[in-house]
């Protein structure tokens, strides 16, 4: 990517795409960008689909990320509703499902991921219900508010951010989960335990190490989850929670590497150097973590991987090196995390759970791999600015609340 491309096509409306074509014209670069979504509509926000959307506090109007016009005034070709059907890398061209041919000379594959499915060769038609669209998001707004006993099939961010909100609205809430505890992919078992007694304090009910063996009908709604012990939970609402498997079909088709996602170098790019993955679709080499290959679901890595390609197409050739963050608002306990936590990373406590108020540091040996906080966002700032720089404090002073983190910030940047 050392010579400045003179035409840039971005497959992917989403947040990292449309950053991408920001991003360039922000920076001054006047050659062709085109934008390929699949969806109809203008790109839009989807954190907010399972959280203040659905409460109502933003509006469908809000979840635009640009109007109409921002896309004429930035010269921008926004080719909405179209489906890329293949990559010929030969030619440097798109082939669109619509019959269109699209050239390009560096191409970027924000495809995001979509959800995972589950394994029943048939369900009831109604009443059962995915989240991943603006589209599917106003279907499970109205199917809520009709809702009196939900099952949501899933114990990770988004099946706890709507059983936060069913519970609220008075529904008879119970999550069904795979594994021993919630979300716990993603973060340690000292915060999965605070969560979960957060969400049981609430009234939901939880099915920990349970496998759903198909949803019943009455007529051609839901009614009920049947798991494989026999239990049988009454729904009229079911949300499928199960989490999401990148899109990569096109790289793969073309012949680039992929495994759990589009591999990508440390400057973001495929094996083929005109091509560049980003988002939730790209395997990236993790720079706190030796390089070892990472995916991520993050708003904030899809935008900070939209920014470092756009620099980089614009002759920047510094390795993609940023602090992961995620959040999660789950019935007023605010989930954020600073880093990457392996499985087994040990945790040190600082604060008491039970205050609703805490965070919860990961060390491998010495090192510090990733802050959980509950509820402390000045202490998740620090964090994520400790991390970025590669200072760890000692468990030591992690589990002294008195102790100020800004200090050894303030000590190094002195140096």
């Amino acid at each position: 990517m050392n010579a400045r491309p003179e035409s840039v096509v971005i497959v992917g409306a989403g947040q990292a795409g449309l950053q991408v074509a920001a991003s360039l014209r922000d920076q001054g670069y006047e050659g062709a960008i085109t934008l390929v979504g699949d969806e109809a509509g203008l790109p839009y926000q989807r954190p907010p689909l399972s959280k203040s959307f659905l409460t109502g506090d933003v509006a469908a109007d809000d979840l635009s990320l640009e109007e109409a016009h921002w896309f004429d005034d930035a010269r921008i070709e926004r080719l909405a509703g179209e489906r890329v059907g293949a990559i010929d890398r030969k030619r440097k061209r798109l082939a669109l499902l619509s019959g269109r041919v699209v050239s390009y000379d560096h191409l970027v594959l924000a495809t995001g991921s979509r959800n995972r499915s589950l394994p029943f060769a048939t369900q009831p038609a109604h009443g059962v219900v995915s989240l991943r669209s603006v589209s599917d998001a106003h279907r499970l707004k109205a199917a809520l508010g009709d809702a009196k006993r939900v099952v949501v099939i899933g114990a990770g961010f988004l099946g706890l951010e709507v059983a936060s909100i069913a519970a609220a609205r008075g529904c008879d809430v119970h999550v069904v989960e795979s594994v021993d505890r919630v979300m716990k992919r993603a973060i340690s078992a000292e915060m999965s335990a605070a969560y979960t007694a957060h969400h049981r304090a609430s009234g939901v009910r939880f099915s920990f190490d349970a496998r759903v063996e198909r949803i019943l009908g009455s007529g051609d709604h839901a009614c009920a989850v049947e798991l494989a012990d026999g239990t049988r939970l009454d729904a009229d609402l079911v949300l499928v929670a199960a989490g999401v498997v990148p899109n990569g079909e096109l790289a793969t088709a073309c012949g680039l590497p992929a495994f759990n996602g589009i591999i990508v170098d440390e400057r973001l790019r495929t094996s083929d150097p005109a091509i560049s993955a980003i988002g939730d679709c790209a395997a990236f080499p993790y720079a706190f973590d030796g390089g070892d290959l990472l995916r991520l679901e993050s708003v904030q890595n899809a935008v900070d991987q939209a920014r470092h390609v756009a620099r980089a197409l614009l002759g920047d050739v510094t390795p993609y090196d940023q602090t992961p963050v995620f959040w999660s608002d789950q019935g007023g306990a605010r989930l954020q995390i600073a880093g990457v936590a392996r499985r087994l990373d040990s945790s040190v406590v600082r604060g008491d759970p039970a205050s609703g108020a805490f965070s919860v540091f990961r060390y491998r040996h010495h090192r510090l791999t990733g802050v959980e906080s509950c509820n402390r966002p000045a202490e998740h700032m620090a964090a994520r600015r400790l991390l970025q720089r590669r200072i760890s404090p000692t468990r030591e002073q992690a589990a002294d609340p008195s102790f100020d983190l800004k200090l050894l910030l303030t000590l190094e940047e002195a140096v």
